[in-house]
């Protein structure tokens, strides 16, 4: 199933929960499952397996369970946040970064008189 230059913003809620459910369907037949394997799988029905793949909504632990069960949650993948800092907060941590090393300072000892 190869979808280029989809426009989620335009789509409606149902229209994304439609394209979830075939992209899984499509997934499972590529694989070679059936929907009463995939359910055996993740301990659902075979009902709810066949009510994602039509457009049903399911909770998002079920949706996982499914996913880990086509062994394709590196689709999850792009759900990764990434941390931005700003450019006064590099500025600042690149202040802060140690410039040298320095060698151990030793105790002081008083000198033996050898």
């Amino acid at each position: 199933m190869t979808y280029t230059n989809i426009n989620w913003v335009s789509m409606t809620d149902d229209a994304i929960v439609k394209h979830i459910g075939s992209f899984i369907k499509e997934e499972r037949i590529a694989k070679n499952k059936t929907q009463s394997e995939i359910a055996k799988i993740t301990g659902l029905n075979r009902y709810t397996i066949g009510k994602i793949e039509k457009g049903g909504s399911v909770t998002l632990r079920v949706l996982i369970q499914v996913l880990r069960a086509l062994d394709i949650l590196h689709v999850l993948d792009n759900l990764v946040t990434a941390t931005n800092i700003s450019p006064l907060e590099a500025v600042k941590l690149k202040e802060k970064k140690r410039k040298r090393a320095t060698s151990t300072k030793q105790k002081n000892t008083p000198q033996s008189n050898w």
